[in-house]
């Protein structure tokens, strides 16, 4: 942080490139792939993180706070989304039984059925948008790098495990 009377160190040219072609990513991919989950299966990028996610848990299961945080959203739009996904029978809600103050979201056998129908498009989507133009050189300087800026984000993310 800079006081009033010190200049801040601004970013090179070099620099001010790089960081424009990273929100260009961080701006447009989250889009690109909302669109081709929107097209080819009906359900949001947002949707399909929260599915995957529930997924790759033990019984599909996990509570809606730890949830919330996986997925990178606050809980009430994750109640929002989870609420749209039972609607579709995708997801239930049950009290935890080994602490009722918190909730369960479970994946359901249909909603587990839609996951697998709806992930080889999207991988296929990532694999064009992501890694195909890269080199694999640079598909781990890129796994690199983000694991260095999410770390400075958060030292605790369990994504980095």
């Amino acid at each position: 942080m800079t006081t009033p009377t010190e200049q801040p160190h601004w970013l090179d040219k070099e620099e001010l490139e790089t960081w424009f072609a990273l929100v260009g990513v961080l701006a447009r991919l989250p889009g690109a792939l909302d669109r081709q989950l929107q097209r080819d299966a009906g359900i949001s990028h947002f949707e399909y993180q929260v599915m995957a996610a529930l997924s790759e848990t033990p019984e599909r299961t996990m509570r809606m706070s730890r949830l919330a945080m996986i997925a990178d959203g606050s809980l009430s739009r994750l109640s929002q989304v989870v609420t749209r996904l039972e609607k579709r029978g995708w997801v239930c809600r049950t009290p935890d039984p080994t602490d009722g103050r918190y909730t369960l979201a479970t994946l359901t056998d249909d909603g587990w059925d839609k996951l697998v129908a709806t992930a080889p498009g999207h991988v296929a989507e990532v694999r064009r948008l992501v890694f195909d133009p890269m080199t694999k050189a640079q598909c781990r300087q890129l796994r690199d790098i983000g694991r260095r800026i999410t770390t400075t984000i958060d030292p605790d993310d369990s994504c980095l495990r």
